[in-house]
């Protein structure tokens, strides 16, 4: 497991960041909801309740994607 030091102003709220990096990370399938999801410190099925709102699809298509199929 490999640790990462971010340091953010004060009104960054952390949770949100996490959840950016987590959604971004998840997109490009570095790693899993679940790993997502911990590394948020949030539950798999919260995660993926949220991750949508971040421009992330949990179907792997884009929504433009799912209108030409």
């Amino acid at each position: 497991m490999k640790t990462l030091t971010i340091q953010l102003p004060d009104e960054v709220n952390e949770k949100e960041a996490k959840m950016t990096v987590a959604a971004a990370l998840y997109d490009k399938a570095i790693l899993t909801s679940g790993q997502a999801a911990k590394f948020v410190g949030i539950s798999k099925r919260a995660f993926l309740e949220t991750v949508g709102q971040y421009g992330v699809s949990i179907f792997g298509d884009t929504e433009e994607e799912l209108r030409h199929k």
